[in-house]
């Protein structure tokens, strides 16, 4: 098989044969992983004489009609020979007409697809300030040793009342293990689809009002050990003692209201639910990786699992129930930011994949690329590059299925939101495949189509009248940017990252509008830690450097030295960067406070919509939160909150402070 063969074969299919790395250059994808991404695709390009059978079959296509139409609203659907739209209402149109929003299908001749006429652009949001939470590392007097839902709802409310934020933007909720180990990292979880009632308030719970006085002392003796606060956050812990209360609280009767409002929620969520709660349940016999499992229960609808879901009820009936409270907490997260005057509320993320063995890929098995993992090829800051352990959607097939489970996850996001965050906003368009075995600089881009995939999510925030941010950071395409703001969606504007074509840092006043702007994200250190060049010494530690630490110590000097300057030079910062700059290099914090005030003082003054203020940043806290490349060599996920001190920072803390947030409120 020649070369030319493999790249048209590579190119149908939508595998980047060549892409720009970080620098701009241009770098070649090796035949290998070619061969090995087709392969996931299900696509033999493993011999000459398999590529150009595959070639003699895309040149014939079997259908005319895509699997998915999607269109804009006002534009009318394709107008293929003896075309017509059949609406949602059941009547029968010409494809030319003006189509309202929502799905309706599509008929030409004998063969018919799904249509989606997604709304043309968003409302734009209001210019609001506020929060970025790591939720599990917010604590509170009352949580059970990790920030629950109850917490977030104290937290919006008091940041929306006495402080006026009009969001916040919180980590993935996504379902974890139902057994430990629980898994630590928000951006790798069993589902996306569901939420971990790891997050849930006990105390809030209708059942708990039920219990007699000796059962709640005895919810109480075993919550009290977890809120000594010091250490890291211990999920195991934490879930064991909540699992044995909420199994408790499982036991109790429920009224006829409740039941008729638990019975409808089983009835919206469907099969879905089902076979999610179906998971835990078969997970808590044979572990949290479904392909270690009986080979008889690999399938998720064959007989041997509705077998044992039949025999094994009551605690399918369990992680449903659990799904249903958590729904009911979510409601009232949002409610108390609403209350609290928050235009937007709480802003969801999500993350990008599932681990491999998910309640996710057993639901969807044949909806992943089996072999593959998706990751990002090397850049600046991770130059070993990633590979984040996660199967990737099958673009062909899921388009097969009309988006179906994309769709319901983004409908469950919005549900009790104000906003949906997406981590890697790139996962709509294009991701970074890794065949297993391999490292991340021997992956390529394989693309989606990103029309249907941001036409579905548009139609979905439309329907939740909520925002949209895609984090577009990094390398992504050329004309990505513009296409979210084309449809009203926002970016993510991250001041370190913020430099004009000379690589000096952009003013304010030349930022994007449609973006959330911040300082820094989760997987740097907050600003005093990253001043301090913290980021730089924990990488060398860890061995994650490709480069001497001198040289990347004189770049951050370099650059941060700009960034002093340029807050000098606008009145921001008293002092001038030299001086500040000296105080750095001998290891003061003198001047720490005053950075962190003019940085955000420095976002107020751009367009972005959105302005995000990291709670890590208001209370001084130095730790990263995650180390991307790195697993249990450092405490990812599993960092309380903590002041410049190194002392635990909790909710009362805050509230109780004059000074909280006065940077953003001033």
């Amino acid at each position: 098989m020649g070369d030319d063969e493999l790249i048209r074969l590579a190119g149908h299919h939508g595998v980047a044969t060549r892409y720009a790395d970080w620098r701009g250059r241009e770098a070649a994808v090796a035949p290998d992983t070619l061969v090995a991404v087709l392969a996931a695709l299900g696509v033999d390009a493993s011999t000459p004489g398999a590529a150009r059978a595959e070639l003699e079959r895309v040149r014939a296509p079997a259908r005319t009609l895509p699997p998915v139409v999607v269109v804009r609203h006002g534009d009318g659907a394709p107008d293929f020979p003896g075309a017509s739209v059949e609406l949602a209402t059941g009547e029968t149109v010409p494809p030319t007409a003006r189509l309202p929003l929502g799905w309706h299908r599509l008929h030409a001749g004998a063969e018919s697809a799904p249509l989606l006429v997604a709304p043309r652009r968003l409302r734009t949001p209001d210019r609001v300030w506020g929060l970025t939470v790591q939720l599990y590392s917010v604590r509170s007097r009352a949580s059970w040793g990790i920030g629950d839902l109850r917490d977030l709802a104290d937290l919006a409310a008091w940041s929306g009342r006495a402080r006026g934020a009009g969001f916040a933007l919180i980590n993935p909720l996504h379902a974890a293990e139902p057994v430990p180990p629980v898994g630590a990292s928000p951006y790798s979880p069993m589902s996306r689809r569901f939420t971990s009632p790891l997050y849930l308030r006990v105390e809030d719970l209708p059942e708990y009002a039920a219990l007699p006085p000796e059962d709640r002392a005895g919810l109480r003796a075993l919550a009290e050990p977890l809120r000594i606060p010091g250490g890291a956050l211990d999920r195991d812990a934490v879930w064991s003692a909540k699992l044995r209360a909420l199994e408790l609280l499982h036991r109790v009767p429920r009224g006829t209201a409740a039941q008729r409002d638990y019975d409808a929620f089983r009835a919206r969520e469907g099969r879905a639910l089902t076979a999610f709660a179906t998971w835990c349940a078969l997970t808590e016999r044979h572990g949290p990786d479904w392909r270690r499992w009986p080979a008889d229960l690999h399938d998720a609808g064959g007989r041997a699992v509705a077998d044992e879901a039949a025999r094994l009820a009551p605690r399918v009936d369990f992680h449903a129930w659990l799904q249903w409270r958590l729904d009911g907490q979510l409601a009232a997260v949002q409610r108390a930011a609403s209350d609290a005057g928050m235009p937007v509320g709480i802003v969801h993320d999500l993350a990008v994949g599932v681990a491999h063995g998910s309640a996710d890929t057993w639901m969807y098995r044949d909806l992943f690329a089996p072999g593959m993992s998706v990751g990002a090829p090397p850049d600046e800051f991770n130059q070993r590059g990633q590979d984040w352990g996660q199967p990737p959607w099958h673009p062909h097939r899921l388009a097969g299925a009309a988006y179906a489970p994309f769709r319901e996850m983004l409908a469950a996001a919005f549900r009790h939101g104000g906003g949906l965050r997406l981590d890697h906003a790139m996962q709509v368009s294009r991701l970074w495949w890794v065949p297993e075995g391999g490292s991340p600089a021997d992956g390529t881009y394989v693309r989606y189509d990103r029309d249907a995939l941001l036409g579905c999510l548009a139609w979905e925030a439309e329907r939740a009248g909520a925002v949209v941010v895609g984090e577009d950071l990094g390398t992504v395409e050329p004309d990505f940017r513009d296409d979210l703001a084309d449809r009203g969606m926002l970016g993510t504007s991250l001041l370190w990252f913020e430099r004009d074509a000379g690589g000096r840092p952009k003013p304010a006043a030349e930022w994007r509008e449609l973006s959330l702007a911040t300082v820094g994200t989760h997987d740097m250190p907050p600003i005093t830690g990253f001043v301090h060049g913290d980021h730089i010494a924990l990488r060398d530690r860890l061995g994650l450097l490709t480069r001497p630490r001198a040289d990347e110590e004189a770049d951050h000097r370099r650059q941060l030295g700009d960034w002093l300057a340029l807050l000098h030079e606008e009145g921001l910062l008293p002092a001038p960067a030299a001086e500040v700059m000296q105080a750095l290099a001998e290891g003061a914090t003198t001047y720490d406070q005053q950075i962190v005030d003019a940085l955000h003082a420095f976002l107020a003054r751009t367009p972005a919509r959105l302005r995000g203020v990291a709670l890590a940043d208001v209370v001084g806290e130095r730790r990263t939160q995650n180390q991307p490349g790195t697993t249990d060599e450092y405490p990812n996920w599993r960092v309380p909150l903590a002041g410049a001190d190194g002392l635990p920072v909790l909710l009362e803390d805050l509230q109780e402070s004059a000074d909280s947030m006065r940077f953003v409120t001033s």
